[in-house]
């Protein structure tokens, strides 16, 4: 960091904070030799704009100051605040100096050092969201974005570092490309800056006009934006909409008729994962016009139909990817391109023409999973039915009617919130927060950069008014469009405080003020442990583990990982698990190891799956097949973490698959040996979603896999366009063989996927699809059966759940025994035990077992249901024979 006097990347990093309004942390550095920060000179620089030269003599034009260097370093209680900077030196201003830190806080900032020689040491700028935080804290209480009393709009934003502000207001039905009406937006002590309009504003189209200090370009900007609150958008989100949310025709009566769902338990929600696009755009039974929108789900349709079937089941909740603005898919359908179907169709299976067609359309097929923010409190516009929807209010009329047609069928809406990241930073033009608040919002590197380990330009939650946005936006959904949960992506990025802030808010509204019941949402989320955050490097995170006793879950990747075996990371896709064949099936290639480590592996994966059905729990007790011993769920390996985390069954959500990675079917396919016929692939396509829905948390399931969804072996569908992405309610195709998938994600594992591709014995049947899908719904069918399968507590669990061959004589390679027993303490009316048998294997076992089961008979869900197979099972007073890859549930009566 040592840069000679007059070098010029002397301010192009920012390795400073500005952390109160007396205290600078400034990292430590080697110094040239004999020198020690107490003996250098620390100056602090502002200047309106950018001309600070550090080696300049003073006077200088802009103002310096002495810092004075605190060799007690950085207090406690901030370093609370702020671990990764604990290690700083502290360099202390004076008072005089530090009553003028908000006007310096609208000026380029910098810090140099100089030798006692007056030659420069080092130089940089400060990073300011500390700073900010401490002056403006009361912000946190305002009504941001649009607020409307008796008709009238209050127009307030955020921009504590600003110059001026100003609205450029275009009158409802105005032209964009006219001139608009200017007003000069009025300062107030807590950053924030307003304006009260009149009635007549209803339906106009506005911009802040932003006059700011950039420092990662180091110049005054002048910025049009729009509202980073923004409720309604004109369509590709050019410019802000004034809605008044009151207005009767904005209230679909479905929606207001509809109730939202109940949950009696968090541990009752099974979660199907849609995205709303795939849900109908290929769905023929959808007019035409509404194919892809809010309002497919309004009418009757084959979709509507499945979903129905699914919620008469046991499905209670669906969960959308985001549905809010992005800044990626393209809005104006005249804008957009198609691949041409016909002539994909025509291709071979495994061609990589369809991809390049694919790949071709760029950012405007009107596809994407839409995990690239731009306004959080908007519903993105391509969703809209049509190009005068999406301007304005129409799109919230109708993202309401989809609610309420969910809530109409029984289901709960969960909505997936990203706000980890945006899909953009700086100066860039879809960068609504950075060019209001420069340098504020986004999480930076010591160097003054843009984290990027999401991926994408990072949030940083952990500052005020960017948890504040987080919360107002979970409100405003909640309130104004009565979802039922959120979905957090990457919530590892999130600390727990921003979550536990979420819940109160959430937990504070009522059906008398706000037509919803916060209580009632459900609030889960990923959370992976990485990036600059990981192992609470800044805070203390909302990951796997540190949520206990917040109600809110995060997804497990222990049983999803055991079962299909290896990573979702695996350079080589045809590692095996617990439901894919390990040890009983071995698929041929070599990647799995010889029968030993296969043996070893498996009973590994036994556990984790058993825990898993367990609920994760870390304090579960059972026999570990891998330890040959009794374990706690704490106890077991997970890629050198504790298996399990949970300290209630509530606390985890259970799944197989989902949008990300392969679909359940991919993975089978990858997995499994070439050989292995369809029939048994759809057995284990069941088993594998038995092993996810009959254990004793929450459960999702990817829409579609419950039918053999396939995405032509894509693990990263979010650009791969509709031809990929393909659902199909009429079960007729799947989407298998469309072709080889998009070659950025997929291409280095071409030669493992083409040969599987072109193979026909791998294209199920519409018979095959019809088959998985019936074998399904009495998966949700048992569940729904009895709470035994959701007991709801950790003491619960312990008490009436046992694995009773595990790490025994009678325990069989790729079978689990899952035995609840209800005979003290009953919490069903109906059976006083249910024995589950998971059979992976390719052979019938017969399982004996250490338990009396005299009484015991199948389930009459499965005794009745869609699988003639599984009624070949007998039961005998200590044994019983279960069919070759399949789960059978045994019930004994009262």
């Amino acid at each position: 960091m040592f840069h000679p006097a007059g070098d010029a990347r002397a301010l192009d990093q920012a390795q400073g904070h500005w952390l109160r309004p007396d205290l600078i942390a400034w990292p430590a550095w080697d110094l040239p030799p004999g020198e020690g920060p107490a003996n250098l000179d620390w100056r602090l620089h502002w200047s309106a704009d950018d001309h600070i030269d550090p080696t300049a003599s003073e006077p200088v034009p802009w103002v310096a100051t002495s810092l004075r260097f605190d060799p007690a370093g950085i207090p406690a209680d901030v370093a609370a605040c702020f671990p990764h900077l604990r290690n700083h030196l502290a360099l202390r201003l004076s008072p005089e100096t530090a009553a003028r830190a908000p006007e310096a806080l609208r000026c380029q900032v910098a810090v140099s050092v100089h030798l006692p020689s007056g030659r420069l040491a080092t130089a940089g700028q400060l990073q300011l969201p500390g700073i900010i935080d401490t002056l403006y804290a009361a912000a946190a209480d305002a009504e941001l974005g649009a607020t409307w009393h008796g008709g009238t709009p209050t127009l307030r934003v955020w921009a504590p570092t600003a110059r001026d502000v100003g609205l450029l207001l275009w009158p409802a039905g105005a032209d964009l490309h006219a001139q608009p009406e200017r007003h000069r937006m009025i300062p107030a002590p807590d950053g924030t800056w307003a304006i009260t309009g009149d009635a007549g504003w209803c339906g106009a189209r506005y911009r802040y006009l932003v006059t700011v200090f950039a420092p990662q370009s180091r110049r005054v900007v002048r910025n049009e934006v729009t509202d980073p609150y923004s409720t309604a958008l004109t369509v590709n989100s050019t410019h802000s909409v004034l809605v008044d949310f009151s207005e009767p025709g904005l209230a679909p009566a479905q929606w207001l008729a509809a109730p939202s769902p109940v949950l009696r338990s968090p541990v009752d929600q099974v979660i199907y994962e849609l995205h709303l696009r795939d849900f109908s755009i290929s769905d023929r039974t959808v007019p035409e016009e509404l194919r892809g929108s809010f309002l497919a789900p309004t009418v009757d349709s084959a979709g509507m139909a499945h979903l129905r079937r699914l919620a008469e089941a046991g499905l209670n909740t669906v969960q959308l990817l985001p549905l809010f603005d992005n800044a990626t898919i393209e809005e104006h359908p005249g804008q957009q391109l198609q691949a041409a179907k016909d002539q994909l169709r025509s291709l071979p299976p495994d061609s990589p023409e369809q991809q390049r067609q694919v790949r071709a359309l760029g950012g405007r097929s009107g596809f994407n999973w839409g995990y690239d923010p731009w306004h959080y409190f908007t519903p993105e516009g391509s969703y809209s039915s049509t190009l005068e929807t999406a301007d304005g209010a129409g799109r919230v009329a109708e993202c309401r009617a989809m609610v309420g047609a969910f809530h109409g069928i029984g289901l709960r809406v969960v909505v997936d919130q990203v706000f980890n990241h945006t899909a953009s930073a700086g100066q860039d033009s879809k960068s609504v927060l950075d060019r209001t608040v420069p340098g504020y919002y986004h999480r930076l590197t010591g160097t003054g950069d843009v984290e990027t380990s999401s991926c994408c330009p990072n949030v940083a939650t952990e500052h005020l008014m960017a948890q504040k946005l987080m919360v107002d936006a979970c409100v405003h959904w909640a309130r104004n469009y009565r979802v039922d949960g959120f979905r957090f992506d990457l919530m590892g990025h999130h600390s727990r405080a921003n979550l536990l802030a979420v819940r109160a808010a959430l937990d504070a509204l009522t059906i008398a003020d706000d037509g919803v019941d916060g209580r009632q949402l459900t609030m889960y989320g990923e959370g992976w442990n990485f990036g600059e955050v990981a192992d609470n490097a800044r805070f203390v995170q909302a990951t796997q583990g540190q949520l206990g006793g917040t109600a809110v879950a995060t997804f497990s990747d222990r049983l999803r990982d055991a079962v299909r075996g290896g990573s979702v990371w695996d350079g080589d896709p045809r590692g095996q698990g617990f439901g894919t064949g390990l040890l009983t099936a071995d698929n041929g290639s070599g990647v799995n190891g010889d029968e030993r480590a296969r043996g070893e592996r498996l009973a590994w994966y036994t556990d984790l799956v058993q825990l898993g059905l367990a609920g994760n729990l870390r304090g579960f007790r059972f026999g570990s097949n891998c330890r040959h011993t009794i374990v706690r769920g704490a106890d077991l390996d997970f890629g050198g973490r504790p298996a399990a985390y949970a300290e209630s069954p509530d606390e985890v959500i259970t799944y197989v698959d989902a949008h990300d990675n392969e679909t359940l079917f991919d993975a089978l396919t990858l997995k499994l040996h070439p050989a292995t016929p369809m029939a048994a692939r759809v057995r284990l396509n069941t088993v594998c979603l038995a092993l996810a829905t009959l254990g004793q948390s929450p459960v999702m399931w990817h829409a579609g896999t419950d039918m053999l969804r396939s995405k032509s072996l894509d693990r990263n569908s979010y650009d791969s366009g509709d031809w990929f992405n393909y659902l199909d309610f009429t079960m007729t195709d799947n989407g298998f063989a469309s072709g080889l998938p998009p070659e950025g994600d997929n291409g280095d594992k071409w030669h493992v996927l083409a040969p599987l591709l072109a193979d026909p014995r791998l294209k199920p049947a519409p018979a095959d699809i019809r088959a998985a899908h019936g074998q399904a719904l009495d998966l949700l069918r048992l569940r729904a059966s009895t709470r035994l399968f959701r007991l709801g507590t950790a003491d619960l669990v312990q008490a009436k759940l046992t694995f009773p061959v595990a790490n025994s004589w009678h325990q069989l390679p790729g079978v689990i025994v899952m035995a609840l027993d209800d005979r003290r303490d009953p919490v069903d009316e109906h059976w006083s035990g249910v024995l589950t048998v998971f059979n992976s294997t390719p052979w019938l076992v017969r399982q004996t077992m250490p338990l009396d089961l005299s009484g015991y008979t199948l389930h009459p869900v499965q005794a009745d249901g869609a699988d003639p197979v599984v009624c070949q099972c007998e039961v005998g007073r200590d044994w019983v024979t279960v069919p070759a890859r399949t789960a059978a549930v045994f019930v004994r009566p009262r």
